[in-house]
Formats: structure tokens, C-alpha cells, sequence
């Protein structure tokens, strides 16, 4: 027997029912004995949402009020009488089992399962399998309409079925004329059959996923503005009633190994992918969620793996994963044990934890564990920040799709990072940056972030004409962004003093911003890290006199580095890396060629840089020439290493340490020699401190 089914909510209808989230408020069935073709009693129930402000289209269709429905039972209640009421019938025809048949998908999938999802209580086993009226109608009568054009009406005037909806009320009208449908087709003319319902799964299964697979671009979705600490059961159950493949969550990592708040999901076929798609901007939590299209590729680029270690340890099925930070690297599998305790044991033992390390076998202090059931992964959450050793831990929910991501980052970090092609900053000669006491330049203060070139420009006005070729300096931050600030060269100290009387305090967009004369000197310090204000000049830090070498000008001459080197010094910012054809075996020792000037303004540790399109020290990249390559190769120079132990590597620092802290702990302290000139040599300790991206270099 099936038990047809129809419902409709606060808001749209047809469809787009359950696209904005809107709750149930009616219920309308009736049993029918498919062997007898008899039909049982026509059930109505309407239904109290918590929000009672009906739509325009929900009150113009369904003729329903918020009076009416605030007198109805809540939607855990009327379930209840609707089993109740279907046990009773089915008694009554002889039957003892049934299935539901909707029309459609989006009754079942889209609005029962989702709000009952959020509002904490389980459908019965009857709502994860019925048939869909519509793909049973077109398997039956090949020739009439799709299946996404079906409508209860079309299908009952392709039948020649009676369709005046205002002689029934709504809802009893569409299920009487579903219920006519099945009939014709149970007819000798058509003699049709069910027997393949629609499924829903019951919970999501985790496994792993292999970059061998191939994956349909039609059945991935990305979702954005999860919470930070949300899980793959949390979004499984975002998209509760649609069916996600095993192991098709692959929540996304940032640069720093943490949830960026987005992930890839992976649906078992494109039409469950479409209705996922329906649930844009719809919430978890207090947050909406945004879904949209992605690719096989990407799914597989986060999810896929190729490490056979990794495959073992999630070949165990139905296991709760859980992520552990922060061990400390002398931990051993004897210690997280102990750590864990008897109260959560681990799947396996020792063959549960699977330790996260660089290529060159060092831990990076992440972990994973496994759990047989959720009781165990809930008790060792509960010693999220406890201590191990002398560090606190941190223990998080994980996917089998993190664990590959995890592995394939740091499995993936070369030892010693990948340099450029030598390569030679030239500045333009005819417009170095000033270095006199002649007050010719202008600094801009307070610009909105977003402020570029050519909003300076237009700032400037009839001024522009008076600015020195490649004389806009934006400075930024060193994160590379925008800090506020800008210098400008003017072809005069008159010029300088003209603009900064006619632009100080003028509005840029919706902030004004102060214009100041300065000296080339001061635009300088400024751009090397120091600070200028109503109080002086404050110098860089590398020009402290207890931190800094005797001299700020320590290149008189050319310096030649080699390219290991040059990666210590070399701002990224700055120094993009360029792509050219790979060096015979017989081209000479790969060298950095720095002129004098350029060598004097890069080799300073700088706390901000002028950004790279308009500023004098904008600069092209030629390959060195081949009389510094010549001369470096034959050159005799003093080793800025002489001794071992000059070299410091330092860890765990904060992630918003800059560089005037880094000097501040090392105050007192000679941390640089006298002397810059010359080829630096490095050993293998030493390049090998290249690649944390989490650690300074210190000489």
C-alpha cells in the first residue's frame, strides 16, 4: 500500500517549496491499497509554525490564516497522529506495510527532513523511503512531459483527469487527483509497477577518497561561512534529506593548517547536487550558509590523497576522527595514549593514531585519532586544552578529507624552498629615491585602504603636474596591504609646500586626509620601518644604535649574493618570483646581483615596503651580468657564517610578530656582524631553516 502525501509551507510553493526555509503548516493524506485499489480515510491536519506570518502566495493559494493556524497542534504532534492515523486505516484495509508517494522531491527532502532536523526530533523510518509520483508517471507514460515539468496538473490533462481546483479545498484536491493518477496507472492498459523508491540516508558515512577517482563536476557544491569549528556531521546535517557521498565533505584549510570556513561536498548524483543548491543563504545556527557550484577537480585537489600510510589508517569504517594540535615534538604514541586515558580508548591502539610530520621525518605537532563510536570522540573533547608535557592541547573534530589535506600540505613542503633564476633590481638612475634634507616631498596621511593610484592623483588635482616621474609611493604593511599612509615627490620644496597647503585635510572619498611636507631623508626612515609623527622622527629599528651594525649605509659597493642567501633578505613582496628556462649543468654558481643603491634599501629589514607599481624602486628584472656572475665566481670573500653556532632559529612565535619585536627581544645583543660585503656561504643547517613559514631567521 502507499500513503499519499502532500504539504505546504509558510511560504513558496510548486517549485520552490522549501527554498526560503519556511516551515510546514499542512498535512494531507490518504492510504491506498495498491492489490484492492481501495483508499482509505482523506486525512487534513494543519500545522503551528513558530512563525505564523504567512507569504502573499502561501495566503493566496492555500486560502490559510495565522488565526487558523494558531489553533493547530505542533508539527512533533501532528507526526504523531499521522502515524496513528495511517496504522488505524491500514488495519481497516488488511494492510500492514506502506510507503509514502509525494509530488515530487521537495516535500520529502527539502522541508520534512530539514526542519525537523533543526528542531531536534527524528521522523520515523516510513519518511526515508518513498516513491516519487512524478518519476513513476514518465517511467510509466514515456512520451508526456519531464520530470522537473511534471505538475500534478499536467499529468491529470494528460490523462484527461477532472482539473477545477476550487471544487475541493486545498490540498485535498491535489490528493484525490494523485491518488486518480496511481489508479490509471494500476489500469490493464499500463499494469504499472512500484518498486524502486527514493531513498534517504539515514547519517553520513566518512571514508577516504583517493586523487585516482573520478569525480563528477555535477555533484559538487561549495559551501561558505561555516563556523570555524563546525564538523562534517554539522554540514552532513545542514543538508539533511539530500544524500552526500561516503566520505564527500572536504572541509577546506587556510595557509596556517585551520578551517577557513568553507567546504566541498559531494553528492551521489547531480539532481541531489541541484537541490543542494536550493539551500543558498539558508542557516546553521545564526549564520547563513552560501552553496554554490564547483568542480571535480577542486573536491579532489582537497579530499583526494595518494599515501598509502593514510589510506590504512582511515580503511577502518564508521570511525570518529579527531585532530589534535599543538603535541609537543618529543611526543610518542605511548603519550597520547596516557594523555586520552581509559575513558576514550583508541580504535586499534597505536595503530588508531596517526602522527602528521615533514618530509624529512620531523613532527609537526598535529595528530590524528580515531574512535569507534561517539561516546569515546565526545569524552576526549572534553580534554581540549588540558596539558601534555609543558603544552596545552587542542583537540577539535576531523573528517577524513582534513586528514588527507593535512598530510598532502606537509608531505608536499620541499626542504628547501624553490629560488629564483638570478636576477638584477635595476633603478631607474634619473629617479632614485632622495636621501637630501631638502623638504621637496609630501606625505599623505589617513587613506582610505581602498585608495589606489589613481584616487591619489585625482587628489592631487592640478598638482599632478608637478610630481616627479615614478614619484607616488604607496606604503604598505607587511602583510602587503595598504597602511594608510603615501609619500609623494615633488619636482620642488615649493611645489611640496603649495600641495600641502591646498590638499591638507581634503576629502577622499569619505575620509579626509592630511598632507604634509617632508624631506626626502624622512620619507626614507619611514620607508625603512621608522615613525613620523608631531613628535620627531623615530628611527627604523635597524637603525637603533644597541641593535643595529655601526653603519646604516654598510654597502658602499655592489654586493654579490648567492640565491640561498638572498631567500633570507629578499622581501616577497617585492621580489616576485619569475620563471625562466632551467640552467644547464655547465652555467655558472647561481648568484643574486644587487647594485649599491638597491643593496642598501633591501639588505635593512624593513617594517614597511613601497608598493611595487609606482614607486622609484619599482624595479625590472634582467638576468645578472655576466661580469658579476664572473666576478662572483672568482672572487674571494669572507664567509658571514665564520663559526658555528651564529645561526638562531627561532619557534613558536606569534603569528602577528613583526620585525620591531623580533629586535626588541633581541636588544642588547650584537645579532648582525659589521661588515655585509662579500659572498655568503651557507651550510646544510642552515638552509634547512628555510621552510617553516612560522619562524624568522636570525644572523
Amino acid at each position: 500500500s502507499l500513503v499519499v502525501l502532500f504539504g505546504a509551507t509558510a511560504g513558496a510553493y510548486g517549485a520552490k517549496l522549501g527554498s526560503d526555509e519556511r516551515e510546514l503548516i499542512l498535512l494531507v493524506w490518504q492510504v491506498v491499497d495498491l492489490q484492492n485499489k481501495k483508499v482509505g480515510t482523506l486525512h487534513k491536519s494543519l500545522v503551528k509554525a513558530d512563525n505564523l506570518d504567512l507569504s502573499d502566495q502561501c495566503r493566496e493559494v492555500s486560502g490559510l490564516t495565522p488565526e487558523g493556524l494558531g489553533k493547530a497542534e505542533p508539527l512533533d504532534r501532528v507526526l504523531q497522529q499521522f502515524s496513528q492515523l495511517v496504522s488505524s486505516d491500514l488495519k481497516v484495509l488488511g494492510r500492514s506495510s506502506y510507503t509514502l508517494c509525494s509530488d515530487g522531491q521537495l516535500l520529502i527532502r527539502q522541508v520534512l527532513h530539514p526542519e525537523t532536523s533543526k528542531k531536534n526530533f527524528l521522523l520515523s523510518d516510513c519518511f526515508y523511503s518513498f516513491y516519487d509520483l512524478r518519476k513513476e508517471f514518465h517511467t510509466c507514460y514515456p512520451s508526456s512531459a519531464a520530470v522537473k515539468d511534471q505538475t500534478i496538473k499536467t499529468m491529470a490533462e494528460y490523462l484527461g483527469l477532472g482539473t477545477d481546483e476550487a471544487e475541493e479545498d486545498f490540498g485535498v484536491w491535489q490528493v484525490k487527483t494523485m491518488v486518480a493518477i496511481i489508479f490509471s496507472m494500476l489500469s490493464e492498459g499500463c499494469n504499472h509497477v512500484f518498486t524502486e523508491p527514493e531513498t534517504v540516508k539515514h547519517k553520513y558515512e566518512t571514508g577516504p577518497c583517493s586523487k585516482s577517482e573520478t569525480v563528477d563536476s555535477e555533484t559538487v557544491i561549495r559551501a561558505r561561512g561555516l563556523p570555524w569549528q563546525s564538523s562534517d556531521q554539522d554540514i552532513a546535517r545542514f543538508f539533511k534529506g539530500l544524500n552526500i557521498a561516503k566520505g564527500g565533505v572536504a572541509l577546506c584549510l587556510n595557509s596556517q593548517g585551520r578551517r577557513n570556513g568553507e567546504a566541498l561536498v559531494r553528492f551521489v548524483n547531480s539532481e541531489q547536487r541541484d537541490l543542494a543548491l536550493e539551500r543558498h543563504k539558508h542557516h546553521m545556527g545564526s549564520r547563513y550558509i552560501e552553496v554554490y557550484k564547483a568542480t571535480g577537480e577542486e573536491f579532489l585537489k582537497i579530499a583526494g590523497g595518494t599515501s598509502n600510510e593514510v589510506a590504512q589508517f582511515l580503511s577502518k569504517e564508521n570511525q570518529v576522527i579527531i585532530r589534535m594540535r599543538g603535541l609537543p615534538f618529543t611526543a610518542t604514541q605511548e603519550d597520547v595514549l596516557g594523555f586520552l586515558g581509559p575513558e576514550c580508548p583508541v580504535t586499534g591502539g597505536k595503530e588508531g593514531l596517526l602522527f602528521v610530520k615533514y618530509p624529512d621525518g620531523r613532527p609537526t605537532g598535529d595528530a590524528f585519532v580515531l574512535f569507534s563510536c561517539e561516546e569515546y570522540a565526545q569524552n576526549a573533547l572534553k580534554k581540549h586544552k588540558e596539558i601534555l608535557g609543558k603544552r596545552y592541547i587542542e583537540l577539535f573534530r576531523s573528517t577524513a578529507a582534513e586528514v588527507q589535506q593535512v598530510l598532502n600540505r606537509y608531505m608536499s613542503t620541499p626542504l628547501i624552498p624553490t629560488l629564483p633564476t638570478p636576477i638584477i633590481p635595476v633603478m631607474p638612475p634619473p629617479y632614485t629615491i632622495a636621501t637630501g634634507s631638502v623638504r621637496d616631498c609630501v606625505r599623505l596621511r589617513g587613506l582610505p585602504y581602498t585608495a589606489g593610484i589613481d584616487d591619489i592623483l585625482e587628489f592631487m588635482g592640478d598638482a599632478t603636474g608637478d610630481i616627479k616621474p615614478h614619484g607616488v609611493h604607496m606604503v604598505l604593511n607587511q602583510q602587503g596591504r595598504p597602511s594608510g599612509d603615501a609619500f609623494i615627490q615633488m619636482k620642488s620644496a615649493d611645489k611640496a609646500f603649495m600641495v600641502a597647503q591646498k590638499c591638507h585635510k581634503k576629502m577622499m572619498k569619505d575620509r579626509y586626509v592630511e598632507v604634509f611636507q617632508c624631506s626626502g631623508e624622512e620619507m626614507n626612515f619611514v620607508l625603512m620601518g621608522g615613525t613620523l609623527n608631531r613628535s620627531g622622527l623615530s628611527p627604523p629599528p635597524c637603525k637603533l644604535p644597541c641593535l643595529s651594525p655601526p653603519a646604516y649605509a654598510a654597502f658602499q659597493t655592489a654586493a654579490v649574493i648567492p640565491a640561498e642567501a638572498a631567500a633570507l633578505y629578499q622581501p616577497q613582496a617585492l621580489l616576485p618570483s619569475t620563471r625562466t628556462p632551467q640552467a644547464s649543468a655547465a652555467a655558472p654558481p647561481t648568484v643574486t646581483y644587487y647594485p649599491a643603491q638597491a643593496a642598501q634599501l633591501y639588505m635593512n629589514y624593513t617594517a614597511y615596503y613601497p608598493s611595487p607599481p609606482v614607486s622609484p624602486t619599482t624595479v625590472g628584472y634582467i638576468a645578472a651580468p655576466p661580469g658579476a656572475v664572473a666576478a662572483a665566481a672568482t672572487a674571494t670573500h669572507t664567509p658571514i657564517l665564520p663559526q658555528p653556532g651564529a645561526l638562531v632559529r627561532m619557534q613558536g612565535l606569534p603569528y602577528n610578530t613583526g620585525m620591531k619585536e623580533i629586535l626588541s627581544f633581541f636588544q642588547g645583543y650584537q645579532y648582525a656582524p659589521d661588515d655585509y660585503n662579500g659572498l655568503i656561504q651557507l651550510s646544510d643547517q642552515a638552509r634547512s631553516v628555510l621552510q617553516a613559514p612560522k619562524e624568522w631567521v636570525c644572523l
